[in-house]
């Protein structure tokens, strides 16, 4: 007879669509949505068609990273409703566009330098000039508090920011306002790519403010001779966010044994469905959930059957057809992992 757990985290694409459909249309909304507070808009009235998402299933925490939403007009505000719409309760907020919202100084040069095309002397002055504007701004006593506002914004609409994608700068001073932001934000700490340099400085400064350093992986797990333990052991702030996506994709290797290793040092996965590096077809390739060859559903059970505190995000890059958006995909993919969660 077959393993039941086995048999139940091999989801299928049929009826996975079938029952998505229906939550579409409302059906399954008791269960995604919790009815415990009272729903409201941005504006804060009452929005009976956006209830307060709560997407953690069986103890695990779903959300996404708003990369997935990166095809959006109208900045933040566009990017916090396309959570609710999607029914999330938890994100990692890419840090672009946050200072402008909050009316920072704006850089007046909007163009890269080639090396055909340099920038011209009275570039490069409006250029200096906007970063001393853009640091005096940053020194001022309202900014943080804007941050603690924009908090309030996102948690009175249900979504907690549990990861910022951002920092100020490199240096001593930057990295130690960027954590304050962060902190002030409610998340527990910043990620960037995962190398030698973000592990040397970023940990210290994570360290400094009582957070933690959250370092991404693209392929670097493929690249011989890549060693994590090294990148961990430059400060004990230290933690990964493992994309089991991109290990899997690159690599072949089960996500799952290298979460169960380093379970202590991950704070979040990014999810997504790939094919293998040796698929026959299409190798490495991000793909629709459920056509894929990574093992999602495993990496789920894991995270719920060993009650690992660990944030699970969505990260949408496969491309989305054009009789659909971005909100709609992640929040078909917000409903996949519910339905290997119950």
């Amino acid at each position: 007879m077959q393993d039941k757990k086995n048999s139940s985290s091999q989801l299928s694409r049929r009826k996975f669509l079938g029952t998505a459909a229906i939550a579409a249309t409302g059906a399954l909304v008791p269960s995604v949505f919790s009815y415990g507070g009272n729903s409201k808009s941005l504006n804060g009235m009452t929005n009976l068609s956006n209830p307060i998402p709560n997407s953690k299933f069986a103890g695990v925490q779903i959300g996404a990273i708003t990369y997935s939403f990166r095809d959006l007009k109208g900045g933040l505000e566009a990017t916090l409703n396309a959570c609710i719409e999607a029914g999330l309760s938890s994100v990692e907020l890419m840090g672009t566009g946050v200072e402008d919202y909050l009316g920072a100084p704006k850089n007046p040069v909007q163009r890269r330098p080639t090396p055909d095309n340099p920038f011209t002397d009275e570039e490069n002055r409006a250029i200096s000039q906007y970063n001393n504007e853009l640091k005096e701004w940053r020194k001022t006593n309202g900014t943080i508090g804007a941050y603690t506002q924009l908090r309030k914004k996102f948690n009175d609409a249900g979504v907690n920011i549990h990861i910022y994608k951002w920092t100020a700068g490199e240096t001593e001073e930057e990295l130690d306002y960027s954590f304050k932001v962060a902190k002030a934000l409610g998340a527990i700490g910043i990620t960037a790519e995962l190398n030698e340099k973000n592990a040397r400085i970023l940990g210290p400064a994570a360290k400094n403010n009582g957070m933690v350093a959250i370092l991404h992986n693209h392929y670097q797990y493929a690249e011989p001779g890549f060693d994590v333990d090294k990148l961990l052991s430059y400060s004990s702030a230290n933690r990964l966010n493992f994309d089991a996506g991109h290990y899997f994709g690159s690599t072949g290797l089960n996500p799952v044994d290298f979460i169960r290793k380093y379970h202590d040092r991950i704070s979040s996965i990014h999810l997504k469905d790939k094919t293998r590096p040796d698929n026959a077809t299409q190798k490495n390739t991000n793909q629709v959930w459920g056509q894929g060859e990574t093992p999602i559903a495993e990496v789920l059970h894991l995270i719920r059957d060993q009650k690992l505190p660990i944030y699970c995000d969505i990260e949408l890059e496969y491309p989305v057809a054009q009789w659909s958006t971005s909100v709609k995909e992640v929040k078909t993919c917000k409903e996949f992992c519910r339905q290997i969660l119950i």
